[in-house]
């Protein structure tokens, strides 16, 4: 049912969703529904709403797949990976092609010949290989990729980049990644005690199955200048991080004994001052015992060579927080600077880095290790296949005499393939469709959004005789003949609906088969 409460001339000049008024919402179906078979002396005395909106989504979702019409579609050009995502709301696809220039689309088919297999990662001698993959305990060492895209956490997450908070333009900041390293900018400033503030930068690494690990850096310490010293980088593992030790406000400790790396304020005014530069925090020795960080000092604006901390004993631990501290240096108490609350001009400051942090180790894992993208799937993208390079409308039939007798119809076209990898939520495609305009038709449930959830008024009985069917059968003491009778409706109402959202006419189907050589009588 559907009233038209919209003027001709609103739908035509202003309405953003045109021919809407063959369907009707799923709302409307169930006030309908309730309205008409629900209540005394009719067919349902008695039906709660949520049992006849779960019904009635329950229909759209069946109905959805081989009733209704599929109308959703997603268009991309392919990547060089070959791959497209399945939608969000994907249930199965109903076509996949390609369109050329003209914008006319060329149909893929599937293959069934290839896979995506997981690759197991091997020694020389075939046996299975189960050393540790490093990556997948730590990430983004390098410092490739952006700060919200890797685990690293840093020590201005409650705003101590200092030239915002304090008001001050020329004062500390944390410049996060920059020129493919991580850098801090320090600021010569007079606080209770002379120095600048201490950043900290921290990532958690699972060692659950690591006994022992190598740490190495390049790192680099600003210069002295007037009024500060050179400033320090240093990097360990550390088991003492407690973001819970002291609160947002930097006033108290929740934990006195806590080491809370946030707290970059290294006065004493407040219950603790920041602990970041105490050496202590780096509680986790190597092996052969001594200093338990690498620390770069040179004062020389240079970033240096890779500096190791070998043989680190991780053997009792689970997880531990990698560390890096950064300190601008030491004030000069005599010198001549700008405090918390005043700005100076072109103050002095200084730049610390930190790059290319790598940790190796050899450990052994219970698990199966991943030897990366699987051969097959990468000789499948990358390899063109036979029917793109035979010919056929240029004379030239000799490359493929007597190749194609007995082909299977399905493989003789030229347009490319695919298969739907489940595992990894992706579509693959062959070579020669790489860059093509991609068109995926796919089936959803048609719950995606409140949008979608609508019903062709063709289908609109079907509907209402799926719900009743669905009521009767799951109530008790409802005679068996009745629940038949609804059924037998039910079964009558889709089927009706089938045929009416097949949209056959009859002048199309006379010209398609005209042109199939068919005597066609008018």
């Amino acid at each position: 049912m559907g009233i038209l409460e919209q003027s001709q001339a609103s739908y035509y000049k202003n309405s953003s969703n045109y021919g809407n008024y063959q369907f009707t919402s799923l709302e409307d179906i169930i006030n309908q529904f309730i309205v008409v078979y629900v209540g005394e002396e009719k067919l349902i005395p008695k039906a709660k709403r949520t049992d006849i909106a779960f019904h009635a989504q329950r229909a759209m979702q069946e109905l959805s797949f081989d009733t209704f019409k599929s109308i959703k579609s997603q268009e991309i050009k392919l990547p060089p990976s070959n791959t497209m995502i399945l939608p969000h709301d994907y249930v199965n696809y109903t076509k996949l092609s390609w369109s050329d220039s003209g914008g006319i689309k060329h149909p893929l088919y599937p293959t069934k010949d290839t896979s995506n297999p997981f690759k197991i990662k091997q020694e020389d001698d075939g046996g299975y290989d189960f050393t540790l993959d490093v990556s997948g305990v730590f990430e983004n060492g390098d410092f490739e990729n952006s700060f919200v895209d890797s685990p690293w956490q840093r020590s201005d997450r409650y705003g101590y980049n200092q030239g915002t908070n304090l008001g001050v333009p020329e004062n500390d900041t944390q410049q996060l990644i920059q020129n493919n390293r991580y850098e801090w900018r320090h600021i010569a400033r007079t606080l209770t005690t002379p120095t600048t503030r201490h950043f900290s930068l921290w990532q958690t690494v699972d060692v659950s199955e690591i006994d022992y690990i190598t740490i190495s850096a390049k790192g680099l310490s600003s210069a002295a200048k007037t009024g500060k010293t050179a400033g320090i980088v240093r990097i360990g593992f550390s088991t003492q991080i407690d973001l819970n030790a002291q609160d947002a406000n930097n006033l108290t400790y929740a934990n006195v004994d806590g080491y809370n790396p946030d707290k970059t304020n290294p006065n004493a005014q407040f219950p603790k001052a920041s602990k970041n530069m105490d050496v202590d925090i780096f509680d986790v020795s190597p092996l052969e015992g001594g200093i338990n960080y690498i620390e770069f000092n040179a004062g020389d604006d240079t970033m240096s060579a890779a500096t190791f901390l070998e043989d680190i004993d991780v053997s009792n631990l689970t997880t531990v927080d990698l560390l890096v501290v950064s300190s601008g240096g030491t004030i000069d108490s005599t010198a001549t600077l700008h405090s918390s609350s005043t700005a100076v001009p072109n103050a002095t400051f200084g730049l610390n880095a930190i790059d290319d942090i790598v940790l190796s180790f050899e450990a052994n894992t219970e698990t199966l290790q991943s030897g990366g993208e699987s051969t097959t799937w990468s000789d499948y993208k990358s390899t063109t296949p036979n029917d793109n390079v035979d010919r056929y409308d240029d004379g030239t039939y000799d490359l493929v005499k007597g190749e194609r007798y007995g082909i299977d119809s399905a493989r003789a076209q030229v347009n490319g393939s695919f298969y739907i990898d489940n595992l990894r939520g992706l579509i693959n495609f062959s070579s020669n469709v790489s860059g093509k305009t991609v068109i995926l038709d796919y089936i959803s449930d048609s719950l995606g959004t409140d949008g979608e959830m609508q019903v062709h008024k063709f289908a609109e009985e079907a509907m209402y005789k799926w719900i009743t069917h669905a009521i009767l059968a799951s109530k008790a003491n409802v005679p068996e003949y009745q629940v038949a009778r609804f059924k037998k409706e039910r079964f009558a109402a889709i089927r009706q609906a089938k045929l009416r959202l097949s949209n056959l006419k009859i002048e199309e189907l006379t010209q398609v088969l005209r042109g199939k050589s068919k005597h066609i009588k008018h």
